[in-house]
């Protein structure tokens, strides 16, 4: 299943944002696809950014990302770049988008 959200990175932080996510650390990489997320790609409109992934049980992904040593010392960083929060301990940390059209 696709999943997708939108946040926006605030504009002193654009260029970090971006090197950080063209260099990703290996151990970040690594637990996201233990936690069963794959194609994840993210697109870049200014400050916004799209991100796209597929997964078959986001919940219990985002609860093993949640636990990696590694996701959290980079969402230590990056998540002062945000504009809101992406906290997986709080409810909704992210809001998924409805998908309206897909061709196969």
């Amino acid at each position: 299943m696709k999943h997708c959200w939108v946040w926006n990175i605030k504009e002193e932080h654009l260029d970090e944002y971006v090197k950080m996510h063209r260099e990703p650390w290996q151990d970040v990489l690594d637990a996201h696809s233990e936690a069963g997320i794959h194609n994840y790609s993210i697109f870049q409109n200014g400050n916004q950014f799209i991100y796209v992934f597929e997964c078959d049980d986001v919940k219990a992904a985002f609860d093993f990302i949640d636990k990696s040593e590694a996701c959290n010392r980079w969402n230590a960083i990056t998540s002062k770049m945000v504009e809101g929060s992406f906290d997986f301990s709080k409810p909704n940390p992210i809001v998924f988008l409805d998908e309206v059209f897909y061709l196969k």
